[in-house]
């Protein structure tokens, strides 16, 4: 007999420093929970295909493994497609830090042109 585990949500210890890494955070905790129910489905359907007797797999039974079938095909497909979704997620959310940090330098390169202490200013 086997065991199903309650689907856990993962979150991160830190706080997330942006609505976007919030955003990312979230989505990939939630892909994980759809990939680990549709491994619980597989195996719930592989149980049942072995241990439902072949002659009992006809009409509401057939239909059921069927549509299970589909389901967990569908789980998968959500859950590659939350994969594509989370990479460009942390592509974003690399390019606006770099852009962050690239706007932090202009500004201080700014506030050090308009410093009247400023080296080479003739002082």
């Amino acid at each position: 007999m086997f065991t199903m585990s309650k689907p856990k949500l993962v979150s991160s210890t830190a706080a997330p420093s942006t609505p976007l890494k919030a955003a990312l955070d979230k989505n990939e905790a939630v892909q994980h929970t759809v990939e680990r129910s549709a491994d619980e489905l597989l195996v719930i359907n592989a149980v049942l295909k072995q241990e439902v007797p072949t002659q009992v797999q006809t009409g509401e039974v057939a239909q059921a493994l069927q549509k299970a079938d589909v389901l967990e095909e569908r789980m998968q497909a959500s859950a590659e497609e939350l994969g594509k979704v989370n990479d460009a997620l942390k592509h974003e959310v690399a390019e606006r830090a770099r852009l962050e940090a690239a706007l932090a330098a202009a500004k201080a390169d700014l506030a050090m042109v308009k410093s009247p202490t400023s080296v080479g200013s003739g002082g």
